[in-house]
């Protein structure tokens, strides 16, 4: 059941920046962590990032090390993934999701109905 919201994303020009968030719409995120992930046309879902409940430890996907921040606000129950230097190939639905599951999608408890990201001149 699809119980998280993703937002922020939109067309962006090659080089260009967004920032992504993520709420639950009837829980709050506190307890659990948050995980992002994404899929392109024609490919699998892969995973992006994740930060823990307290958001002490991150992980990333070793090809957008550098590029990709993940954090958190438990104070607003809120998920962010800050997103640098896009370019075309980071087109592709980005989703959250919360839970244990870190780098796979189908140990995550919840997750999100994705928002769309194209990074196109």
């Amino acid at each position: 059941q699809l119980q998280l919201v993703e937002s922020g994303g939109g067309l962006v020009q090659p080089g260009g920046s967004l920032i992504l968030s993520c709420t639950a719409s009837v829980f709050a995120l506190n307890y659990y962590a948050i995980g992002w992930f994404r899929q392109a046309p024609g490919k699998q879902r892969e995973f992006v990032a994740a930060i823990s409940w307290s958001g002490a430890g991150t992980g990333y996907a070793d090809s957008l090390k550098g590029r990709f921040t993940i954090s958190r606000d438990n104070a607003k129950s809120m998920g962010y993934l800050q997103m640098n230097s896009l370019k075309p190939e980071d087109t592709a639905v980005y989703y959250c999701a919360a839970g244990g599951g870190w780098s796979n999608w189908s140990s995550y408890n919840y997750g999100g109905q994705g928002t769309q990201v194209t990074v196109s001149s």
